[in-house]
């Protein structure tokens, strides 16, 4: 299988379509990685309604101080922590150092800093956003 049909062809975005970065597949050329998305490992479904952090990022999310809603008022903060504990385990199985993430999700970005994003964070993984 080629880096193209693990990320960006696996079609995992809130609405069930695929957008590859060209940057973070050539990146991955020398690397043995592992895909995750921390949504579905949640147990969402592909597609979903697309969700936003409130009242916080994503380590308040983490401390219990905000939470992640869907555009339509669901609360899914249960299944974004039980995704972002998913890919921690991972993480720590595998002994990764290192985490591409997708910019602008509530799970994974960086710059505005996702529920998975702030787990990996705290447990000393660097973290790249593309």
């Amino acid at each position: 299988m080629s880096y193209q049909q693990l990320l960006g062809r696996l079609c995992t975005r809130y609405d069930g379509q695929h957008k590859p970065n060209e940057r973070c597949l050539k990146y991955l050329n020398d690397f043995i990685y592992i895909p995750v998305c921390p949504e579905q490992l949640g147990g969402l479904p592909t597609p979903r309604t697309p969700a936003e952090l409130r009242g916080g990022d994503g380590m308040d999310v983490l401390t219990g101080f905000a939470s992640v809603i869907t555009r339509d008022g669901m609360d899914v903060t249960k299944e974004f922590l039980a995704g972002a504990e998913g890919v921690m385990k991972i993480a720590r199985d595998q002994n990764i150092r290192l985490a591409l993430l997708k910019a602008r999700s509530p799970s994974c970005g960086v710059k505005k800093l996702g529920v998975t994003a702030a787990l990996l964070e705290r447990n000393g993984i660097k973290l790249v956003e593309f």
